[in-house]
């Protein structure tokens, strides 16, 4: 494997044996051999019925994460990260400003401002402590927010103002500034026009400033915000784009009209893409289905998800198979279906998943006290309106790793 001038050696337990590609999603089946999730599950679909590397017929098709697979694989991605990170450090020698440097940049934004700005981006990535002594200069804050105000069409130029904010957002007492609709239009504009990074940078500085419900009305009712939020969690776009604009959604979805807003906006849909995708990476899965579980808290999104029997089947499958947190937002949004709206049509979903199987396990695992009760009243529901069902489904096992 080779990135641009950096030669990388990946371990051979790393790669499916599949697609030979190195795993996003390790899984392994009964057989103990560990495929991709995405490979194994078009082997299984396919309609074959054996382990593609031993060719055993399978006694069961279910499959569980291999969790520490996963976490090598994580740790040696960020090592190659770092390596190139400090490759293409070596090779651009950036030198970062002293703190005196830093004040003279400052009185000279308004001559060469792209340059200044660019020197300040990299004295307050240096250290926390430089992004405090920033917070505390006298002037700059001011100076940065009039930037955001009478932002011009140099994309570019706001690029590195939305970097600095994002950098020092811890730092700043007082963001009430970064709410005036200007310099919303200003994180907008770099969240629709901007690079990759700065995207990312300003779904975080949108996040950082929903502190109260106030906060959270004003984003969400900034024309064209919540739209691009919700189209940069589209499967297709970048992981990272994905879960920091997941992120921001959870933070700003408090509020009853935010949630309808979302509603109407087809979220529910662009969540079920990523619930259903086999290679979303844990922590998008349970971002998803904690914004699925707010969504469903409301009588509109409960009812959209209970009309989607794909979905629901989506998310009982994610019961027991992601990590604990994940089956805690799948067995919260099923309660507030099945239990609360009680309908025949989304119960008859569950069951079809192995439900009833899952529930009863819940019931004997260590998950927490909420989720034992909503299980039991799950069972309660499916015992009064499915009674053979129960007597069927006692019968199965299903094999899943304790987290």
């Amino acid at each position: 494997m080779r990135r641009d001038d950096l030669y990388i050696t990946v371990p051979s337990f790393f790669r499916c044996p599949i697609s030979l590609d190195v795993m996003k999603s390790p899984v392994s089946l009964c057989t103990g051999v560990t495929y991709d999730r995405a490979s194994i599950q078009r082997w299984l679909d396919s309609g074959h019925n054996t382990c593609p590397a031993t060719m055993q017929v399978l006694q069961s098709k279910e499959f569980v994460p291999n969790r520490n697979l996963q976490r090598l694989i994580q740790i040696w991605s960020d090592s190659v990260a770092r390596r190139q990170v400090e490759a293409d450090s070596a090779a651009t020698s950036v030198v970062v400003p002293s703190p005196d440097q830093v004040k003279v940049l400052v009185k000279q934004l308004d001559n060469n401002c792209f340059s200044s700005l660019a020197k300040i981006v990299c004295f307050a990535k240096e250290s926390e402590e430089n992004c405090e002594f920033l917070a505390r200069m006298d002037g700059f804050l001011n100076a940065v927010f009039d930037f955001m105000r009478n932002a011009d069409s140099d994309i570019k130029l706001i690029e590195q103002v939305v970097k600095i904010l994002d950098l020092m957002s811890s730092k700043i007492l007082d963001k009430k500034p970064l709410l005036e609709s200007n310099c919303l239009s200003t994180i907008l504009l770099v969240f629709q026009g901007g690079c990759l990074d700065s995207q990312i940078q300003s779904v975080r500085l949108l996040e950082s400033i929903a502190v109260d419900g106030e906060s959270m009305l004003k984003i969400a009712e900034k024309d064209g915000l919540v739209s691009e939020l919700v189209k940069s969690i589209r499967k297709e776009k970048d992981p990272r784009l994905i879960e920091a604009s997941l992120s921001c959604l959870i933070a700003i979805t408090m509020p009853k009209r935010i949630k309808t807003r979302l509603i109407q906006s087809r979220t529910i849909p662009e969540l079920k893409n990523l619930v259903s995708e086999p290679n979303t990476t844990v922590s998008i899965m349970e971002k998803s289905l904690k914004l699925l579980e707010t969504l469903s808290s409301c009588k509109e999104g409960r009812a959209e998800i209970w009309h989607d029997t794909i979905l629901l089947q989506a998310i009982m499958q994610k019961v027991l198979k992601v990590s604990s947190k994940a089956t805690e937002h799948a067995v919260t949004i099923l309660w507030s279906v099945c239990y609360l709206f009680t309908d025949e049509k989304a119960q008859e979903a569950v069951v079809s998943s192995n439900g009833m199987t899952k529930f009863l396990l819940l019931m004997q695992s260590n998950c927490s006290p909420a989720v034992r009760q909503m299980s039991a009243d799950l069972l309660k529901i499916f015992r009064v309106n499915s009674k053979s069902c129960l007597s069927s489904y006692d019968t199965k096992t299903t094999h899943i790793m304790p987290f």
